[in-house]
């Protein structure tokens, strides 16, 4: 059996060498977290029909304040470049055409869940933390709730709570945009 402790960490430098020598395709569904590849899942149709809404809420409240980017990669450290659904991050010239945002350019990230909430909790949340990512939501489109972390420290978040349906929130980033959970979630008729 093969201990943690024995594992070779990938650094972001080496998970690039990798797909630039064709080990990795380009396109391959993968992220770096601290220093392990690990599979991303694939994208069903409540997630994308989620990542969607999100996208039409944002974008009419931070038109011209922030950049959004949409399961792209940011780089929290040289160990880590996750790909979340959502990174709310500042407007660059060049659309970080050189370089991945880093901490100190995001606002905050999302994650939305279908059948990652576990891995979006357990390993993300302590990295997000960590990375010092002032905001971390997870939208539950399973459970039809938004769990909200805030107060970045070592181990994850000193805050977290769980907001419903009927609730309202705005992103620390922008205290004046209020968004009501029910925005990010299929409304309640069927079709």
């Amino acid at each position: 059996m093969t201990a943690a402790t024995d594992l070779r960490s990938l650094s972001v430098q080496d998970y690039h060498r990798m797909v630039e020598a064709g080990i990795l395709a380009a396109d391959e569904r993968v992220e770096l977290i601290e220093g392990q590849l690990y599979t991303m899942a694939a994208k069903g149709t409540a997630h994308s029909a989620a990542v969607t809404r999100i996208d039409r809420v944002l974008s009419r409240l931070l038109a011209g304040r922030a950049l959004l980017r949409f399961q792209d990669p940011v780089q929290l450290s040289d160990f880590s470049e996750p790909e979340p659904d959502v990174a709310v991050v500042q407007i660059d010239p060049l659309d970080y055409e050189d370089y991945h945002p880093t901490p100190g350019e995001i606002f905050w990230l999302i994650e939305v869940a279908d059948s990652t909430l576990r891995r979006d909790r357990n390993l993300k949340v302590p990295v997000y933390g960590r990375s010092g990512i002032a905001e971390y939501w997870i939208l539950d489109v399973q459970e039809r709730c938004l769990y909200v972390f805030r107060q970045p420290e070592a181990g994850g978040y000193g805050v977290e709570q769980k907001l419903y349906e009927g609730d309202a929130i705005a992103p620390l980033a922008f205290s004046n945009c209020e968004i009501a959970v029910q925005e990010f979630l299929r409304s309640g008729e069927q079709r």
